[in-house]
């Protein structure tokens, strides 16, 4: 791992208030702790975001139980490796059933996916998400999410509540998030972007994290573009933003309180 750090001078103001301490500046080991954190928090999110994306391959407008059965179809078309069941307008899907099940040329998954069509209005569409151990051997997840949309508009509403465990040290988070994700101009095969908010509880204790614009490609270890701002268990605000070095390396910068600034190249896997 390359890492750059840099601070800036800034000459520490007395307080006329007795007692009174200035906050302190972002640390070394506290940069590395939000980066570690948003780290896993994006592979996870993509994963999952990766199985939301398969189960929009349906006809808006008619029955549950028929986009159900055209989902059925697609994934029995894609995927000979998974185990589909469907009853009424749920299907359920073992990925990895029956044999290794790629997502696509770098990655392999496993894991138990339900998915419940619930409505399918040409003016709304709900599908409900259920993962179990969903994993690409990288990262493990589990839990629920709400997806909504419409025919006339291409992004897509996901409300989530996810546990999340990094296979290589079992570092683990549980969190929640409300998002809005858009295809990017290449198109949902390249990649999307992303605004909302997302908090969890981590190694550390609770993060927030609030997202301005990220621009999130599949086989990148964090997006490429866009800002966020992370209220961090340690009672500083961090600025963060991303830059593409080469294919799938990504520099990370952290601004902290009173300018402290680390700068980290995170490459996939």
């Amino acid at each position: 791992m390359t890492i750059r750090k840099s601070f800036s001078l800034v000459p520490v103001l007395v307080c006329s208030l007795a007692g009174c301490q200035p906050q302190q500046g972002l640390t070394a080991e506290e940069a590395s702790q939000a980066k570690e954190e948003m780290q896993i928090g994006t592979e996870s999110q993509a994963l999952t975001s990766k199985s939301v994306e398969i189960t929009t391959h349906f006809t808006i407008g008619g029955a549950v139980e028929q986009a159900a059965d055209e989902l059925r179809q697609f994934y029995q078309s894609q995927w000979a490796c998974a185990d589909v069941q469907l009853s009424g307008h749920t299907l359920t899907v073992q990925y990895g059933a029956h044999g290794d099940c790629p997502f696509n040329s770098y990655e392999k998954i496993t894991g138990t996916h339900t998915v419940t069509i619930t409505k399918n209005d040409q003016a709304q569409v709900i599908v409900d998400h259920q993962w179990t151990n969903l994993s690409n051997g990288v990262v493990e997840v589990s839990g629920t999410a709400e997806v909504t949309w419409s025919q006339a508009d291409p992004s897509r509403r996901v409300q989530h509540d996810l546990t999340w465990t990094r296979l290589s040290d079992h570092r683990t988070g549980v969190g929640k998030g409300d998002i809005v994700q858009r295809p990017l101009a290449a198109g949902i095969a390249e990649g999307f972007s992303e605004d909302g908010s997302r908090s969890w509880d981590g190694k550390s204790g609770h993060w927030n994290l609030s997202i301005d614009a990220l621009e999130v490609h599949w086989e990148d270890p964090l997006p490429r573009a866009g800002t966020l701002t992370l209220d961090t268990p340690f009672d500083k605000t961090v600025s963060v933003s991303f830059e593409p070095v080469s294919a799938g390396k990504i520099r990370v910068t952290l601004v902290g309180p009173r300018g402290g600034t680390f700068s980290y190249t995170v490459t996939s896997g």
